[in-house]
C-alpha cells in the first residue's frame, strides 16, 4: 500500500525558510505567473471544462459510502411490471389502485413522475376520484422546450399539484444540476422535486423564505440555495436559465429502497413501508430507456453509470432535505478572484520547490507529493461542500515543477546515534516496541516487534504502517501517531493490529516522545496484547444483546396475538369482541355526559350474487374495499367493525342529535352505492342500514345491536338501499 505523508508541513517550513531570499528570485515569480497565465487562458477558452467536470465526477465517486434515505421510497414500474399489465401506459384503474395502496399508510407526500396528460381507460373516474382525494400527491408536467412539451394531469393542475420534470444536461451527456423554479412566460413554475420537498417539509415547520446573506437567495430552514451561475467551477458560458443548483450526489451502494409495482399491488410490502415518507412512483423499466448518466459510477476512474430518472428524482429531492434539516452543505464554489488566486499559489509554490530543487529525482517525486497534497485539500473542501479548482492548479505545479531539499549532514549523523542508542535499549524489553520518525516510518524496532508483526527486521526498517496492515488499522495508527505527535503528551489507545499470517489481535499501545541533541523527535511505542479480555468482554456484551433481543420478540408476539384476538383477518377491521368493547364504553362516556350512541347495522345487498357471479377472491376483495369505504365515512373516534360475512357495525359515540345520525347513514349508503372497480371488474353493491340509539331505544348493550339488527330487516323489507331507525320503525306500527 502506498504510504501517505504529511507535506503540506515540509511545504510550509519550506516556504518559510525561502521567505527572505524569495524577492531576490524573480525567476519563481515569472516562471510561476507564466504557467498560470497560460492555465488561465486555456481554462477561459472552455478547454479544460471537460476535465474538470471529470474530477468532480471522480470526487463524487471517491466518497465514503452513505446509508441509505429511508425518508423515500421509490415503487419502480419495471418491465416484470409492465409484462403483467400488458399495457403502456399503465391503464387509468391500475394506477388508480396503487395510488390507494400507497396513501393507506398515509405517506408525507406522493411523487407521480409518470405522463398522465391523457385519460387511459379503464378506470378514468376512479383515477380522478384519487386525484381529488389525495392533496398530497404530486403530477408531472414537461415545460416545452426543443423537443416538446407534456401537459400536466387536469385535476392536479387546477389543484396546484405539479411539478416540472425538465432536467438539465451537460454536454457529456451527465446531469450535474438541478432546476428549482423556472419562469416561461411571466409564469413561474416549481419542479417536481422542490414540490415533493416543500410537502415534507411543510410537516417540519419549514417553509420557503428569503435568504438573510441574499434576499433573492431561497432558503428552507438550515439550507440556503445558491444560483448556478455561467460560469461557476469549471463551467464556461453555461445556460444558467430558471434557477438552478449545483447537485451534491451522494456517494451510496443502495441510494433508495425500491419495491414494484406488483409487490404493492398484491400486499407484498411491510405495512408500514410507506408511512410519513415521500413515496416516488415511476418507470424503471429499461425497455422504456427513461434513465439518465450523473458523476456518480460503478466504482473511482470507471465509467459513469445509468440511473432511472425516478431514482433522479429522488437525488434531487434528498439533497434539499438534507440541506433544509441537517444543514448540508449544498455544492458551492468560489468566486472568481479567489479561484485565480488558489491557481496562481500553487504555480507560485511549484516554482519555489523547483528553484531549490538538486536533482531531477527529487523534482520528480516533490511534484507527486505536492500534487497528492493539491488533491488532499480539494477532496478535503469537496466533502465540506466546497469545489474548488483541481485540474488548473495540477497542471500548473506540474509545469512550474518541484523538488525536496536534502536533510543536513549532522541530522543524519545524529539521527543514526539516536538510532543505535534506542535500539541497544529497547531489545532489553520483552514487550513488542516500535520507534518512528515525524514521518510516520520505522527506525528502530526490537526483537520482539518483529516476531509479533512476523516480518524481519531489515524488511520493516524505513517501511510505514501502511506497507503492513490493512488500510484502516494504518490510518487508526497514523492517527494516534499524530495525536502524540502534536500534543506532545504520552497516549494509551487500544487498537486491532493484523499480522503477516493474516491473525489479527487486539492491542493497547502507549506512545510517547523522545528528542535527540539536534532537535529529531521520536515517537516510541510500546505494545500489550490484550486479545483474551476482549474475547471475554465481548462474549460478556453478545450475552446480554440476546437477553435483549429475546425480550423483544417476546413482546412481538403478545402484539400480534392481541390483534389477532380483536380484529377481523380479511378487513382488518374490529371484531364483534372490540366492537362490544367500544360500544360498552362508548355507552358509559354517553351516560355521564348526556350524549347519544348510535350503532348502525349494515347489510350488503346483492353481496350473494357477486360471490356466485365472480367467485369468493372477488367477494373477498369487495369487503375489503367496503371496509375501506366505511372507514372513510367516519370520524376518527368512530368505530366500525365486522361482523362476519357481509355484515358490518358502525359505533357513533358522543353524537348531539339523532340528525346527525341521519347524515352519517346517508353518506355511507351514497358512497356504498358507488361502483367499485376491482381486478379490471366493475361491481355494483347497495347496503341496507338499520340504526338503533341509546338510551331513545334501549339502555344495554344487547339490546341495542338486537333492535339496530330488526331495523336493518325492515330496510330489507322495504326495498333495500335505504335506512330505518328502530324508534321510527315502532312509532309507525303503533
Amino acid at each position: 500500500m502506498n504510504s501517505t505523508m504529511p507535506h503540506h508541513q515540509q511545504l510550509s517550513q519550506l516556504t518559510t525558510r525561502f521567505q527572505q531570499r524569495f524577492w531576490q528570485k524573480r525567476r519563481v515569480w515569472l516562471i510561476g505567473t507564466g504557467v498560470a497565465v497560460g492555465v488561465v487562458l486555456l481554462r477561459a477558452l472552455g478547454l479544460l471544462q471537460s476535465a474538470e467536470l471529470g474530477a468532480l465526477d471522480q470526487l463524487f465517486r471517491s466518497r465514503l459510502l452513505e446509508a441509505t434515505d429511508d425518508r423515500i421510497v421509490i415503487v419502480g414500474i419495471d418491465d416484470t411490471d409492465i409484462n403483467q399489465v400488458r399495457s403502456w401506459p399503465i391503464p387509468d384503474g391500475v394506477m388508480a389502485e396503487l395510488l390507494a395502496q400507497i396513501r393507506s399508510q398515509q405517506p408525507r407526500a406522493i411523487g407521480l413522475d409518470i405522463y398522465r396528460d391523457l385519460p387511459v381507460k379503464p378506470g378514468q373516474s376512479v383515477l380522478q376520484q384519487i386525484y381529488k382525494t389525495t392533496p398530497n400527491l404530486i403530477g408531472i408536467e414537461k415545460i416545452a422546450d426543443s423537443s416538446g412539451g407534456v401537459r400536466p394531469p387536469r385535476q392536479l393542475d387546477q389543484q396546484g399539484q405539479v411539478g416540472f420534470n425538465n432536467v438539465l444536461v451537460d454536454g457529456d451527456g451527465k446531469v450535474r444540476r438541478a432546476l428549482l423554479y423556472w419562469t416561461v412566460e411571466g409564469q413561474a413554475y416549481t419542479s417536481f422535486a422542490l414540490a415533493l420537498a416543500l410537502r415534507y417539509l411543510e410537516l417540519e415547520g419549514i417553509k420557503p423564505q428569503a435568504a438573510s446573506v441574499n434576499p433573492e437567495y431561497l432558503q428552507l430552514g438550515q439550507g440556503v440555495f445558491h444560483p448556478f451561475q455561467p460560469n461557476d467551477g469549471g463551467y464556461v458560458r453555461s445556460d444558467n436559465g430558471g434557477y438552478q443548483i449545483l447537485s451534491n450526489f451522494h456517494h451510496t451502494s443502495q441510494s433508495f429502497r425500491v419495491v414494484s409495482m406488483r409487490e404493492v399491488l398484491s400486499g407484498k410490502i411491510d405495512p408500514q413501508l410507506f408511512h410519513n415518507r415521500i413515496v416516488l412512483i415511476g418507470s424503471t423499466a429499461v425497455s422504456l430507456k427513461d434513465s439518465f448518466y450523473t458523476p456518480l459510477g460503478n466504482g473511482l476512474f470507471q465509467s459513469a453509470r445509468q440511473i432511472s430518472g425516478v431514482e433522479l428524482h429522488a437525488h434531487f429531492i434528498r439533497q434539499i432535505l438534507d440541506a433544509a434539516l441537517e444543514g448540508r452543505s449544498l455544492l458551492r464554489v468560489w468566486a472568481k478572484p479567489w479561484e485565480l488566486l488558489w491557481i496562481l499559489g500553487w504555480s507560485w509554490v511549484g516554482a519555489v520547490i523547483s528553484w531549490k530543487a538538486r536533482a531531477p529525482g527529487q523534482s520528480a517525486l516533490s511534484i507527486l507529493l505536492a500534487a497528492a497534497s493539491l488533491t488532499g485539500v480539494c477532496y478535503a473542501a469537496f466533502l465540506a461542500g466546497w469545489w474548488l479548482p483541481l485540474v488548473p492548479p495540477l497542471l500548473t505545479l506540474a509545469g512550474s515543477s518541484i523538488a525536496i531539499t536534502s536533510h543536513m549532514a549532522h541530522l543524519k549523523e545524529e539521527l543514526n546515534k539516536s538510532k543505535e542508542f534506542l535500539n541497544s535499549v529497547i531489545n532489553t524489553i520483552p514487550d513488542p516496541i516500535f520507534v518512528k520518525n515525524r514521518e510516520h516510518r520505522w527506525i528502530v524496532l526490537n526483537d520482539a516487534y518483529c516476531r509479533f508483526i512476523g516480518h524481519p527486521l531489515q524488511v520493516l526498517l524505513d517501511q510505514s504502517d501502511y506497507d503492513f496492515f490493512p488500510a484502516k488499522q494504518a490510518a487508526l495508527f497514523w492517527q494516534q501517531d499524530d495525536l502524540t505527535f502534536n500534543s506532545g503528551v504520552e497516549r494509551e489507545s487500544e487498537e486491532e493490529f493484523t499480522d503477516a499470517s493474516g491473525i489479527t489481535y487486539s492491542i493497547a499501545t502507549k506512545r510517547s516522545l523522545h528528542r535527540d541533541a539536534a532537535g529529531n523527535l521520536f515517537l516510541v511505542g510500546v505494545i500489550r496484547d490484550i486479545t483474551q479480555r476482549k474475547q471475554i468482554e465481548e462474549e460478556l456484551r453478545r450475552t446480554a444483546a440476546d437477553l435483549v433481543r429475546s425480550n423483544a420478540e417476546l413482546r412481538l408476539a403478545e402484539d400480534r396475538l392481541r390483534r389477532m384476538a380483536y380484529h377481523d383477518p380479511l378487513t382488518g377491521l374490529p371484531n364483534r369482541k372490540l366492537m362490544q368493547e367500544h360500544l360498552m364504553q362508548a355507552i358509559e362516556r354517553a351516560e355521564n355526559y348526556g350524549q347519544l350512541v348510535a350503532l348502525l347495522f349494515l347489510d350488503l345487498d346483492g353481496f350473494k350474487q357477486i360471490n356466485d357471479c365472480f367467485g369468493h377472491m372477488m367477494g373477498d376483495l369487495l369487503l375489503k374495499a367496503v371496509a375501506q369505504r366505511l372507514i372513510g365515512c367516519l370520524r376518527g373516534s368512530d368505530t366500525v367493525a365486522r361482523l362476519g360475512g357481509d355484515e358490518f357495525v358502525v359505533l357513533l359515540s358522543g353524537i348531539p342529535t339523532v340528525q346527525d345520525v341521519t347524515r352519517v347513514a346517508d353518506k355511507i349508503i351514497h358512497t356504498l352505492s358507488q361502483n367499485f372497480v376491482l381486478e379490471g371488474r366493475t361491481l355494483h353493491v347497495t347496503t341496507s342500514v338499520g340504526v338503533s340509539i341509546y338510551p331513545l331505544d334501549c339502555h344495554d348493550m344487547d339490546s341495542l345491536l338486537t333492535k339496530a339488527d330488526a331495523a336493518m330487516y325492515r330496510a330489507k323489507q322495504q326495498g333495500k338501499n335505504r335506512r330505518e331507525f328502530f324508534h321510527t320503525a315502532e312509532l309507525s306500527a303503533n
